[in-house]
């Protein structure tokens, strides 16, 4: 069977890591997020690791061959042999491309680039209707899962906060982020042929579905 190499893509809020979860259970692929492989690249002192950590040390950013080293480290790693989902990377057209090139030389490549599409004024409400138990940690929605008793955990009474990442301000500037940076990859993707759009705004369930149904029909179509 093919390898089934994957990206996530979409604004904060899309759902992307909800997706990535459904992902690793289907298909047994491991859920790369930048974040957490650069954290454990530095923790695990590996060359890169440490190279990394030198420019978060000193509140630079790490560069894109840096970033894409660390990322084709993890990709090499046997339990993504079958393939991968990666959320979070690559984030500009300049990563993209590297990613690309670097694959293409381990006679590797991409299956296929998962866009979840959702308007901003969704992310907003999504991300600034968060609510958080300070003693649980419990996620409560304002509007789509709200607690019991207005401002209270339902499990301890607890005070509920909103999380400075979930202030609308706070999200209106990552989403422009995301505009200048990461969107352009949406065209970059189309144009090689790898861009498949899901619709950001319908339930969990419903995209998780489509992914698959989308998944199915690349699976089929590499075997042809």
């Amino acid at each position: 069977m093919a390898e089934l190499n994957l990206i996530l893509l979409g604004p904060p809020g899309a759902g992307k890591g909800t997706q990535a979860t459904n992902l690793t259970a289907d298909f047994g692929l491991p859920h790369i997020a930048t974040g957490d492989i650069l954290r454990a690249a530095v923790a695990g002192e590996t060359e890169l690791g440490r190279e990394a950590k030198r420019y978060m040390d000193a509140g630079d950013l790490v560069p894109d061959k840096v970033i894409t080293g660390v990322i084709l480290e993890r990709v090499a790693e046997d339990d993504a042999r079958d393939g991968f989902v990666l959320d979070g990377f690559p984030r500009t057209v300049d990563q993209a491309d590297s990613l690309g090139k670097e694959l293409e030389a381990r006679e590797r490549r991409l299956t296929g680039v998962l866009l979840i599409d959702t308007p901003d004024d969704v992310v907003i409400k999504r991300i600034s209707g968060r609510r958080v138990s300070r003693k649980t940690g419990r996620i409560y929605h304002v509007d789509f899962d709200p607690p019991t008793h207005e401002g209270r955990c339902d499990v301890d009474g607890s005070e509920l906060i909103q999380r400075d990442d979930d202030r609308e301000e706070t999200v209106r500037k990552r989403l422009v982020v995301y505009h200048e940076q990461t969107e352009p990859l949406i065209a970059y993707y189309e144009d090689l042929g790898l861009l498949r759009r899901f619709d950001g705004t319908r339930s969990p369930s419903e995209v998780h579905a489509h992914i698959r149904a989308t998944i199915a029909t690349l699976r089929l179509e590499d075997e042809l």
